[in-house]
């Protein structure tokens, strides 16, 4: 996969993709948002492929925000359809994606970065990170899902001081909030995030996959997420991978899932 905006690395089971616009601070615009769309949907078809980690290219940013240039002159009816079109294309593909992404939050992490960031289904964070919507002292609000998922992740008092105030906050702010899991030196986040992706990857990639979707559910306006929880309970017994797995345990040795 070659691609002008991100790099894709895939070495054994973790496919890495790197946002490469560091002259930009990898801003997030139009065509670096088709890309990532086009790469994870491909990666998504590779099975053995069991996790992503996605990250910024350089020391400072992980995406410091969108392009501003592209829309400032956008009318109302033009910024809504960038918005909605965004968040099909990625921010909500993305968090319905099968395969684990792990965000690897190596600097700034504004706007449409963040909500970039909030999307992947769990985030890490380097020390020197910094994370927050700056988007009301533009004039505007954040648009590619910030406003819901952020009090998914921080409570609603916490996010509301957050897109309020577009303050920023710190790594270690941002891990005691719940918004990210870990935090590391810079050289250690790339370690950090291999190391979690191999433990995904020892588990069942098709029992992972119904777990995301039932978590998932949790937040979809008139979905039960307790029913589908137990549908895709269900679900689980009819796979090779649950005989595998239980035989494994009954036997006391290690499951070699096939993803089946």
């Amino acid at each position: 996969m070659k691609f002008k905006n991100i790099l894709v690395d895939i070495q054994d089971t973790i496919a890495k993709i790197t946002i490469n616009r560091p002259k930009k601070l990898n801003a997030l615009n139009k065509d670096t948002i088709q890309e990532l769309h086009i790469a994870f949907k491909e990666i998504q078809s590779y099975t053995d492929i069991k996790t992503v980690i996605l990250i910024g290219s350089g020391e400072k940013a992980f995406v410091a925000g969108a392009d501003i240039s592209e829309f400032a002159h956008f009318s109302g009816k033009e910024g809504a359809n960038l918005a909605r079109e965004g968040q099909e294309k990625l921010f909500d593909f993305i968090e319905n994606l099968s395969t684990p992404v792990i965000a690897a939050v190596n600097g700034f992490a504004l706007g449409g970065g963040l909500e970039l960031a909030m999307a992947c289904h769990f985030r890490i964070a380097s020390d020197n990170a910094k994370m927050g919507l700056p988007e009301v002292s533009l004039g505007v609000i954040p648009g590619y899902g910030g406003t819901q998922r952020l009090p998914q992740l921080v409570g609603k008092g916490k996010a509301m001081e957050m897109i309020l105030t577009a303050g920023m906050i710190s790594a270690d702010e941002a891990k005691d909030a719940g918004l990210v899991n870990y935090v590391t030196t810079l050289e250690g986040l790339l370690p950090l995030a291999e190391k979690l992706a191999g433990k995904i990857a020892r588990n069942s990639s098709v029992a992972i996959s119904e777990a995301i979707e039932a978590v998932n559910a949790n937040y979809k306006e008139g979905v039960n997420g307790y029913h589908v929880e137990i549908e895709n309970f269900g679900n689980c017994f009819e796979t090779e991978d649950f005989k595998e797995g239980t035989t494994a345990f009954l036997e006391k040795r290690k499951p070699n899932f096939s993803g089946e």
